[in-house]
C-alpha cells in the first residue's frame, strides 16, 4: 500500500491516526446537510419565506390601519421582526428533524455513524446545518420585507439580531435532533411540530406584546422560552425589549446548553439510531 499522510509502516494498524478535530469529516458532513436542503430550496427556503410574508399581509390588512403603536413603534415594525425569527426557528427545527428521520427511515443514518466522527462533531454539523437554513430563510424574509411598503425593518442593534437569531436557531435545531432521535416515522415528527413547536412559537409574543395580557397569561408567556428568542431578536430591530436582554440571553443560552448536553448523551449512546 502506498504511503500517504495517514499511513505509516511503523505504526500499529489499530492506532488512531486522526487526533483532535476531524476537520475534513466535519466539513463534509456540514456540506452534506446544507446541500440536502438546498437541493430543494423552493420547499425549504422560499416556500417558508412566502408563508411568513402571507402572515404579514393578513395581519396588516386586517389590523394595520386600526392597531395602535406597540412598544412605541408602529404595529408593522413590531410584527415584522417576530415573523422573521419565527420563520427562522421553525425551519431550523425542521432541518435537523427531517435529516434524522429520513436517515432512519431510508437506512442512510449509517452515513453519519460509520465515518470517523466524534459525537460532538456529528452534533455540531447537524446544528450548524439547522442554523444555516434558519438564516437563509430569515434573510429571504427580511429582504422581501425591505421592499414592503410601510414596513420598517431597519436594524438598530446588529449584535442582538445575530446573537438571538443564531441562538434561537440552535435551540430549535437541538430540539429537532431530540425529536428526530425519538421519532420512528414521519408522523411522529409531525406530531412534535404540530403540538409543541408551532403552539410555542405562535404564542410567544410574535403578534402581540405580552404586557397587554392579563397577569396570569403574562406569567405563562414568560415561562415560554420562545418568547425570549423573539423578544431579544425584535429588540435588535426596534431597540425595545419586553424582558431584560440579559435575562433572555441567560434563558436561551441555558436552554441551548441543556439541550446540547442531552442530545450529546443520546447520540453517544446510540439511542434509537443503532441496531
Amino acid at each position: 500500500m502506498a504511503e500517504g499522510p495517514f499511513t505509516d509502516p511503523l505504526r500499529p494498524p489499530a492506532e488512531p491516526v486522526i487526533r483532535g478535530i476531524n476537520w475534513a469529516g466535519v466539513r463534509t458532513l456540514y456540506l452534506k446537510e446544507v446541500r440536502r436542503f438546498f437541493k430543494v430550496q423552493l420547499q425549504t427556503v422560499w416556500a417558508p419565506a412566502v408563508t411568513t410574508l402571507l402572515f404579514l399581509a393578513i395581519f396588516l390588512v386586517a389590523l394595520g390601519a386600526m392597531r395602535p403603536a406597540v412598544l412605541g413603534v408602529p404595529f408593522a415594525a413590531f410584527l415584522a421582526p417576530g415573523l422573521i425569527v419565527m420563520g427562522m426557528v421553525q425551519n431550523a427545527f425542521q432541518n435537523s428533524l427531517s435529516s434524522l428521520i429520513i436517515g432512519k427511515v431510508q437506512g442512510t443514518i449509517i452515513d453519519i455513524l460509520m465515518p470517523p466522527l466524534s459525537t460532538s462533531e456529528v452534533l455540531a454539523c447537524l446544528i450548524l446545518g439547522s442554523i444555516t437554513r434558519g438564516w437563509l430563510v430569515g434573510l429571504a424574509i427580511w429582504g422581501a420585507m425591505i421592499l414592503w411598503p410601510g414596513v420598517d425593518v431597519s436594524i438598530r442593534n446588529p449584535g442582538l439580531v445575530l446573537l438571538f437569531g443564531t441562538l434561537g436557531s440552535a435551540v430549535l435545531g437541538l430540539l429537532g435532533v431530540l425529536a428526530g432521535l425519538w421519532a420512528d416515522k414521519f408522523d411522529h415528527g409531525a406530531a412534535v411540530t404540530n403540538f409543541l413547536v408551532q403552539p410555542l412559537t405562535l404564542l410567544s409574543g410574535t403578534f402581540y406584546a405580552i404586557e397587554a395580557l392579563p397577569p396570569p397569561l403574562q406569567a405563562l408567556s414568560r415561562a415560554n422560552p420562545f418568547f425570549y428568542i423573539i423578544d431579544g431578536f425584535r429588540a435588535g430591530f426596534i431597540g425595545v425589549a419586553e424582558a431584560p436582554v440579559a435575562t433572555g440571553l441567560a434563558v436561551v443560552g441555558g436552554l441551548a446548553l441543556a439541550l446540547a448536553a442531552l442530545a450529546w448523551v443520546l447520540i453517544d449512546r446510540g439511542w434509537k439510531i443503532r441496531a
